[in-house]
């Protein structure tokens, strides 16, 4: 339980840092999705989502894993715990498997049903004379 409140105290620090600490603009924009902590509460494991294609999330992580000295300095001067705890990034797909999932689901709500013809061809909708 103590693991979950330091991890989320943790996720808002390192996000304020990562956004207006770190200048950077190789970094893009980035969301910190999770933090996992150790039990120990020494190393914290770093969930970010980055918008961009590979090349631009693999550059921006390497730029985090870089930076990862400067995020932790800057956290242990924000949070009182009786050492900073050491920081790694990972790549969270979440998101971006999300804007997909959802894309798709557009996509086929568009397309309608599959081999179901337009209501004008079937009739529907139309109303016929009677005389």
């Amino acid at each position: 339980m103590r693991e979950q409140r330091v991890g989320e105290a943790i996720r808002e620090e390192i996000s304020d840092i990562l956004h207006n600490e770190l200048r950077d603009p190789r970094v893009g924009f980035l969301s910190v999705t999770t933090v996992e902590m150790s039990a120990d509460l020494k190393v914290a494991k770093v969930g970010v989502s980055i918008l961009g294609d590979q090349k631009q999330q693999e550059q921006a992580m390497k730029v985090l894993r870089h930076a990862s000295g400067f995020v932790r300095s800057e956290l242990a001067k924000r949070i009182s715990l009786r050492q900073a705890p050491d920081i790694v990034f990972k790549l969270d797909a979440s998101i971006e498997h999300s804007l997909r999932i959802s894309k798709l689901l557009n996509e086929l709500a568009e397309a309608g049903p599959k081999g179901a013809a337009p209501a004008s061809q079937t009739g529907q909708g139309k109303r016929e004379k009677t005389e």
